[in-house]
């Protein structure tokens, strides 16, 4: 009989791309569709990448070593370290994209039915990692309306069982924005370290952090070295979400060898877009002082207009580029095809990624919705009117 694996099943569609049908549809009926839904930059890539792509001169595309280019692996180790984060380029293995890094640590700590404790909502595709190493994500809970703060760090105890083998994290997050203080870090190291389990820390919007404070990485914490690994990617960073590098960093020795397997049976990441990853490292600091200056203005701006539309509320991000919005609808899945599918204020409309997907806990925000203030100001402006105007006259409203 011919069947699909329960993996496949189980699998669930994109909360950030399933409705990308409804938005083709749309431009093809001539509307102007304002994507919200995704977290792609429209910030052009250092000039330093784009350079040496335009210079590459190769005669053959040779396998690299499977860990990855060892000068890219050096020069990588020295942005680190320049971090306050003291790491050997040995202990830095390139993956074929930050999503490689969650699969990699995923199948080198985990059996099936282990579990792996989430703060939801967390970035969807955590799922979709998890489903395929047959893991279970434990969610717990954080409320848009305190901001998404980190909870109480006795709660995590109470989520631990024999079968726990991980916390993970993002810092900054994706979806909400949160940032993690130094003090929440270190008391979730100490419960780390209490129970002896691994702490993934997916690092991707170190960047893009919004408080006085610098960013503080999972791997400073004292006396978890053999606990932490952390996950990174090159695709918000320089806006390279194309380049599809990534990378694991650990001083488990155990963990890094056993990753070494893994990557030795996809072979090697792409030559080439190491290439630029490795020249993206000569990127200079007045590229990030513009790049988060932009971002701060089009969050100002985005959050002010939200949370004047009636009914609507949504917190201050303090990192990364997105927010998470309650809107005052019956379902926001619903709300966000009907807005692509139905509706447009000046042959415009906004497509949105529903929030629920972001959740672990079923019927756990189905009125909230996400976005990403990814375009520029003027398109967020029309993008949030097309939002307000939208829900003027959506059918399923609440009063």
């Amino acid at each position: 009989m011919l069947t699909l694996s329960s993996k496949a099943i189980e699998m669930p569609a994109s909360p950030i791309r399933k409705l990308v049908p409804y938005a083709d549809a749309a431009k093809k009926r001539g509307v102007k569709v304002f994507h919200l839904n995704i977290g792609q930059p429209d910030i052009d890539s250092p000039e330093c990448v784009m350079e040496a792509i335009r210079n590459v001169r190769l005669n053959n595309l040779a396998y690299t070593n499977s860990a990855g280019l060892e000068s890219y692996r050096k020069g990588l180790a020295k942005y680190y370290n320049n971090l306050g984060i003291d790491v050997d380029f040995s202990q830095i293995m390139i993956t074929t994209s930050g999503s490689e890094a969650v699969l990699f640590a995923l199948s080198v700590i985990c059996d099936a039915d282990d579990e792996v404790i989430v703060m939801e909502p967390f970035y969807t595709n955590y799922r979709a990692f998890a489903i395929q190493n047959g893991v279970k994500l434990v969610p717990v809970s954080t409320k848009i309306d305190d901001g998404f703060q980190v909870p109480p760090m006795e709660e995590f105890d109470k989520y631990i069982t024999p079968k726990t083998k991980a916390i993970l994290i993002c810092n900054p997050g994706n979806p909400t924005g949160t940032l993690y203080s130094k003090e929440s870090l270190q008391k979730l190291g100490e419960i780390v370290k209490k129970h002896n389990i691994f702490l993934l820390s997916d690092e991707v919007y170190r960047e893009f952090c919004y408080s006085d404070q610098p960013h503080f990485s999972a791997m400073q914490l004292g006396g978890l070295e053999q606990n932490v690994l952390l996950l990174d990617s090159v695709s918000k960073r320089y806006s390279m979400c194309g380049a599809r590098i990534g990378c694991v960093v650990t001083k488990n020795k155990e963990v890094f060898d056993a990753m070494m397997k893994f990557a030795q049976a996809r072979l090697c990441s792409p030559v080439v877009d190491q290439m630029a990853a490795e020249a993206a490292l000569d990127t200079p600091e007045s590229y990030f002082a513009a790049v988060k200056a932009e971002y701060i203005h089009r969050r100002d701006v985005m959050v002010e207009m939200l949370n004047k539309i009636p009914g609507v509320f949504t917190p201050k991000p303090m990192g990364a580029f997105y927010t998470i919005a309650r809107l005052p609808v019956d379902d926001a899945e619903k709300f966000a095809t009907w807005m692509l599918e139905e509706f447009n204020y000046n042959g415009e409309t906004t497509m949105v990624a529903p929030a629920a997907g972001f959740y672990a806990t079923a019927g756990t925000g189905t009125d909230e919705v996400r976005l990403a203030y990814v375009l520029n100001v003027e398109d967020i402006k029309h993008a949030i009117k097309c939002l307000e105007e939208g829900l003027k006259v959506y059918p399923g409203r609440k009063i």
